[in-house]
């Protein structure tokens, strides 16, 4: 009897130890952290539980208190909106990637623009045509193409007529069905569909930095979760970023 209670003291931290991670990250981020996952499990650990779509949606589910132990936002805002709520612990907060905000069009009706204000957005889209994109009211893709369309004097014709998505890829897909015949998205969207491709890049003048913030969420704080977190900061993980096209800051 002493031998199986010692048996099951010392089972009970490895168990503690062995748990399964959650992370809730930015749509863009999902073909990225499926690698870094794999070489998370590779190197010994149990596999991610990972959770994808809009920074905003995701930020009211650690909100509201969904279980996730790292957050990856597409932007500050809304990593900022759980800072001001104290839901992640500040000194972990990292800036660890950027991305570009591209213009992409169908992969069979090919076309390569300069993107400034004498560009004629509304041409591309035709008479009846919508430029898919993330909701503007809250969705972090959507948010940089709402300040680059003002930017380059195109919001006041163009807002009519956006297909608000509620995330970069159900806007990537748009484009893809050829529902819409023009969409913005990040970089590291189009390189990852064969169904599209990148007509121009959006100047980094015309809009916030594409940022993307990771932290750990206070409510699930470990040593696991803090591990994690040094990880995907680290050499392995930065490679897979960049293999996948996105900036390492």
């Amino acid at each position: 009897m002493r031998f199986l209670l010692f048996a099951l003291v010392l089972l009970v931290p490895i168990a503690a130890r062995a748990q399964e991670l959650t992370v809730f990250a930015a749509a863009s981020l999902t073909d990225a952290m499926k690698d870094v996952s794999a070489l998370w499990t590779k190197a010994g650990h149990p596999p991610l539980r990972l959770s994808f779509g809009a920074s905003s949606t995701l930020a009211r589910q650690i909100d509201e208190g969904a279980p996730a132990a790292v957050f990856a936002s597409a932007d500050e805002k809304w990593m900022d909106y759980l800072a001001q709520k104290n839901l992640i612990v500040a000194d972990t907060r990292k800036d660890l990637l950027g991305n570009d905000l591209v213009l992409v069009v169908p992969a069979d009706k090919p076309l390569h623009v300069t993107i400034d204000s004498g560009f004629d957005l509304q041409a591309l889209l035709g008479a009846n045509g919508r430029l898919a994109t993330g909701d503007p009211a809250h969705v972090p893709v959507g948010i940089y193409a709402e300040q680059a369309l003002k930017k380059l004097g195109w919001w006041d014709r163009i807002a009519p007529r956006l297909a608000r998505a509620e995330d970069v890829r159900a806007a990537l897909l748009l484009v893809e069905r050829g529902e819409a015949p023009a969409g913005i998205v990040y970089g590291t969207d189009a390189t990852v569909s064969k169904a599209v491709m990148v007509a121009g890049t959006f100047p980094a003048s015309s809009h916030d930095p594409v940022s993307y913030p990771f932290a750990v969420v206070k409510a699930h704080d470990t040593p696991d979760a803090r591990a994690l977190l040094t990880f995907l900061a680290g050499p392995e993980a930065r490679a897979v970023f960049v293999q996948r096209g996105f900036k390492v800051e």
